[in-house]
């Protein structure tokens, strides 16, 4: 579950950066790398996984498949933080600036109109 939560997270990003210009600018291709690096990592172990039990590989327990679920979904939902933290730091639309340089120019004129 957890190669196939990341697989479909990397296809799914990756269709988004290749067909939106503003995915580009909101560096969605950091979030793309992620997803890839984390369905390879994945792979090598589900290959591993295979190489020591065989057919047992293809029936888990339905408590290992729940787990393997959770686990998938919190890199997922990891991912998103660490893209959303980079793009905030980046800040590639200003908007982030605009915010803070409003507020801070918000509060100058206030303490102007007070004196």
């Amino acid at each position: 579950m957890t190669l196939l939560t990341a697989v479909f997270a990397a296809v799914t990003c990756t269709a988004i950066w290749y067909t939106s210009e503003k995915a580009r600018t909101l560096k969605v291709g950091l979030l793309c790398w992620m997803f890839w690096g984390a369905s390879l990592m994945w792979l090598v172990d589900a290959l591993t996984e295979y190489s020591e039990l065989r057919a047992a590989y293809f029936t888990p327990e339905p408590a290992d498949m729940l787990n393997d679920a959770f686990l998938g979904l919190s890199v997922v939902a990891l991912a998103l933080v660490i893209w959303i933290v980079y793009v905030l730091a980046k800040d590639p639309l200003g908007v982030v600036r605009k915010s803070v340089s409003d507020e801070v120019s918000g509060k100058e004129n206030t303490g102007a109109q007070e004196a």
